[in-house]
């Protein structure tokens, strides 16, 4: 295919366009107009919107303060001493039921991501496809309303975050896709790291308003049954409602569809295994295979951060409501400052060396929080912010990584492969958190879990060839 015209106003390909274009990858098409603010920001928003799902659900408040807590225990085991260790075991199997949804949840992406992803490319209809991802996953965080602190229910509340793990992932496969809708060689590393940045950011807002409303006194809510977490998370879903608006608004469709790759669900499979094959074959895609491989390990990882963080700020070091919220408030702030600046470092000096230098920085702090764990809470506060300021940085150069490899045409099939290898990869640090702590019935050892999986992800990355950066 010809070099695209760099003085012309860039145009969506038409789907013909694109099956001819299958080797040049999507971010070239662009040439280098750049997109508008009102574009780049809208996309970014989608970030900002589901964030408190990750943040104050999944990471820091829901999870961590309620859902395994002492609420969701039988009443006699409740009423132990906080040093008794049958209450620890029955602390840790909460723990561990956490960790048995997330399992699942990943099983259930890895079977269905990339066949949704190639069937939003055969059609262009990946904003239909966010929205249903966004949509299902605003249900679920609505949902979290009727989990009320009995043994009873600590199930639904376990299938309704990990329900909406599964939906967030699809809805991000397609965010991801659209993200090379807006974006060229040049501008790839700081427009994805600005969508992670302003995730986090939102975040941090979030948390502050969860902050005000505790410091309150709930305004005079009641806390029994539940009530200020259970208000959490249906504000959590409003803020997506209001926040997500724009991105179906102003964002276009990375592509026109291909209307020769439309199939059947089921011969979907077929096709997706017949385009994995080629990826390998194709001596120019041949990279994008063993980015999706090695990425996979180092992602489950950083996910694991987020998913088991919290619960061991709780469960090992005894932080409080207030301390982990003003924890999650500068984790965030971290976060998502060096995920801005770290963009800009991306398109400079390209994405690979973001990637090994976030992972061996994570590796080194978790390692000394496991090792210096009787240090008191002060190991945790320094290791874990180390933790926040590098884990941004990665997700986002690993996104941008796949976006300089990924051919036209084919932008949700292989961010849906990036989705399904991370997730296949998944048993690995929620497998090694649950048989840690299952033999050791101590939850400090999560930790060692995930960090042998992030230098194994590290070690994996290190003969991947590296994406050209813009410079």
């Amino acid at each position: 295919m010809n070099e695209p015209d760099r003085t012309k106003t860039y145009r969506r390909p038409t789907a013909t366009a694109y099956a001819s274009a299958i080797g040049v990858i999507g971010l070239d098409l662009r040439g280098e107009t750049p997109a508008s603010k009102k574009q780049v920001y809208s996309w970014a928003l989608w970030d900002w919107a589901t964030q408190p799902f990750n943040t104050v659900i999944l990471t820091f408040i829901f999870t961590a303060l309620y859902l395994t807590t002492d609420a969701f225990l039988p009443a006699d085991i409740a009423a132990l001493d906080a040093d008794d260790k049958v209450l620890k075991m029955a602390e840790a199997d909460l723990a561990t039921g956490l960790g048995l949804g997330s399992t699942i949840a990943a099983l259930a992406i890895l079977l269905i991501a990339p066949v949704l992803g190639q069937r939003a490319d055969a059609a262009g209809r990946h904003k239909l496809w966010l929205g249903i991802g966004t949509g299902a996953l605003i249900l679920c965080m609505l949902g979290l309303w009727f989990v009320e602190p009995t043994p009873n229910l600590f199930w639904l509340g376990v299938a309704l975050i990990s329900a909406g793990t599964v939906f967030g992932e699809i809805a991000a496969v397609n965010s991801n896709a659209m993200l090379i809708g807006i974006a060229n060689p040049k501008t790839v590393g700081r427009i994805s790291g600005l969508g992670w940045g302003f995730g986090y950011i939102g975040g941090i807002v979030a948390l502050v308003i969860v902050v005000v409303f505790y410091s309150m006194d709930w305004f005079g809510l009641s806390a029994d049954n539940g009530l200020p977490f259970r208000i959490i998370a249906v504000g959590c879903a409003l803020w997506a409602i209001v926040f997500s608006i724009p991105i179906f608004l102003n964002v276009p469709e990375p592509s026109a569809g291909r209307a020769e790759r439309k199939v059947g669900f089921f011969a979907s499979y077929a096709l997706l295994v017949k385009d994995v094959i080629g990826l390998y074959r194709n001596p120019e895609t041949r990279t994008t295979f063993w980015f999706l491989l090695s990425s996979a390990v180092f992602r489950d990882g950083l996910a694991a951060v987020f998913a088991f963080g919290a619960v061991i700020a709780g469960q090992v070091f005894h932080f409080g409501f207030l301390d982990l919220v003003i924890f999650g408030i500068a984790a965030n702030l971290i976060a998502g400052v060096s995920t801005i600046i770290a963009g800009r470092f991306d398109d400079r000096f390209g994405p690979k060396r973001i990637i090994l230098t976030a992972i061996g920085s994570m590796s080194l702090a978790g390692l000394a929080v496991f090792f210096l764990v009787d240090a008191g809470t002060i190991v945790f506060w320094i290791g874990g912010l180390i933790f926040c300021a590098f884990v941004g940085p990665a997700q986002a150069a690993g996104r941008s990584f796949l976006a300089r490899l990924t051919p036209a045409g084919r932008e949700g099939e292989i961010f849906g492969l990036y989705a399904t290898t991370g997730r296949a990869a998944s048993w690995m640090a929620s497998a090694a958190w649950t048989v840690l702590i299952a033999v050791t019935n101590q939850t400090v050892f999560g930790i060692l879990g995930i960090v042998i999986v992030l230098v194994i992800g590290f070690l994996l990355l290190l003969p991947v060839q590296a994406p050209r950066s813009a410079h």
